[in-house]
């Protein structure tokens, strides 16, 4: 296996890693836009006020992400095994 082959992967790997991140990190930055906005309006200094309404965010996007995150998840691994192991090893 090249050197360039390693760096495919490992390339392929992290797209896959920021695609899978990106629906949680978005949701939690747009709760805590929205929450940080009502903040400001109301004059609320309150740390922990954004804490759960980002949670709830959150959970609600990987629940209704899920199944998509999970095939993703399974077509990369499944592509690594049927294509990628079988060069490793020199089958």
């Amino acid at each position: 296996m090249s050197p360039d082959n390693v760096i495919d992967i490992g390339r392929e790997a992290l797209t896959i890693t920021v695609m899978l991140s990106a629906p949680l990190l978005l949701a939690a930055l747009v709760t805590g836009l929205i929450v940080g906005l009502f903040q400001a309006a109301t004059q609320i200094n309150e740390q922990t006020l954004s804490f759960i309404p980002k949670l709830l965010s959150m959970v609600i996007v990987l629940v209704a992400s899920g199944p998509w995150l999970l095939q993703v998840m399974l077509d990369y691994t499944t592509q690594l095994i049927v294509q990628v192991v079988p060069r490793i090893v020199g089958v």
